[in-house]
């Protein structure tokens, strides 16, 4: 009986390890980029894709939202867009980026969101990277995409810098998180609970 008790009371502090991984009192930032206007498979839109997944994401975690935004603003037109970022990949461009995070080193967790384009981040999420010390931070990826999944992109954030990045990253369609939002946050809050920092915990 006490052998079963033992085991039991090992078992249950396991769970209970599991759940806190993150921690209750982990402080959680969702900084993402994303891009409003002319949009692939979803025509014109006020708010990007990859913003409504962040937005999701912060409801579930209560964590700070904090939006990427490039010093100079990409055009509407899709296309025009394409061949913009296509010339900053080749590149290897760093656009500069307006804000700044308040108090970075006060965040234990750090999701990061961006649209896939051309197999990669869009290049301001590389200048973020470049100006944000996310060393010891626990990394979450996340993106939108059209059929490229995640394409690569948790091992360049886990090669660029020297955070702890979680390979369970989340990835959706971005037409998804325009037409099929009740379903794309149902994924989200059950990616959520394998990760462990539900905002309830």
């Amino acid at each position: 009986m006490k052998k079963i008790y033992i085991l039991l009371t090992v078992f249950l502090l396991s769970i209970i390890a599991s759940v806190t991984a993150f921690g209750a009192d982990k402080k959680i930032l969702i900084a993402y980029f994303s891009k409003a206007g002319e949009n692939y498979g979803v025509g014109t839109v006020e708010k990007g894709n990859t913003q409504i997944l962040a937005e999701m994401i912060a409801k579930e975690t209560g964590g700070d939202l904090f939006k990427i935004e490039p010093v100079k603003t990409y055009p509407t037109a899709y296309d025009d867009v394409v061949k913009e970022a296509k010339q900053e990949k080749d590149s290897n461009a760093r656009p500069k980026i307006k804000n700044k995070v308040n108090n970075l080193k006060d965040y234990d967790i750090v999701f990061l969101g961006y649209p896939i384009w051309y197999g990669d981040m869009p290049m301001p999420v590389y200048t973020f990277l470049d100006e944000n010390n996310l060393s010891g931070k626990t990394i979450i990826p996340f993106s939108t995409n059209e059929g490229s999944g995640i394409s690569g992109t948790v091992d360049s954030i886990e090669k660029y810098t020297k955070g702890n990045v979680v390979k369970n990253a989340f990835s959706t369609r971005g037409r998804d998180t325009q037409n099929s939002q009740n379903k794309v946050a149902a994924d989200v809050k059950k990616w959520i609970e394998t990760l462990k920092v539900n905002k309830n915990i």
